[in-house]
């Protein structure tokens, strides 16, 4: 049976992990959770491990959870700078959208490329509110894994779909 003070040290390690994680937050700025990228996710979901760590773990106290917090803080921002600075990098660390379906035609090869099914398609157009396949212009799986449904009345700027692959 554990004691009382084994079962306090989460709460007390939770609370300084959390209040450094919002102070590292503050400090890094919007982009810190941001999805704009592929490890943009895996930075985020380290960072909940490291989180998760301190917490549940006494062999790791939170003055290393801050330090880890503050290693993957810093590689967001270096990883950042890169992808601002350099095309090369940032072709290197993004994928390119991928348009799913062209106007109501859906262009399979490239829905079997984002290992999407035809189910997993119609969701996201439900999700949408699209009520009418013949309303659909563009359907883009974006490098961050989100769908972007484009539909309604209006032609699509082509710079709107300026860097998204048509085809595979």
């Amino acid at each position: 049976m554990p004691t009382l003070s084994a079962l306090l040290w989460p709460f007390f390690d939770a609370v300084v992990m959390v209040v450094a994680l919002i102070a590292l937050t503050r400090f890094a700025g919007l982009r810190s959770f941001s999805k704009m990228s592929g490890y943009d996710f895996a930075i985020t979901v380290a960072m909940g491990s490291v989180l998760a760590s301190v917490i549940v773990t006494k062999s790791t106290g939170p003055l290393v959870g801050i330090a880890a917090l503050a290693a993957l803080f810093a590689v967001q921002a270096v990883l950042s700078h890169l992808r601002v600075g350099s095309e090369r990098a940032a072709d290197a660390m993004d994928n390119a959208p991928l348009l799913i379906m062209r106007g109501s035609q859906v262009l399979e090869d490239n829905l079997a490329a984002a290992k999407m099914t035809r189910a997993d398609l119609m969701a996201k157009l439900r999700e949408a509110n699209v009520l009418q396949l013949e309303t659909v212009q563009a359907v883009i799986f974006e490098q961050t894994g989100d769908v972007s449904v484009m539909h309604g009345e209006c032609a699509i700027d082509d710079e709107i779909l300026q860097g998204v692959r048509a085809t595979i």
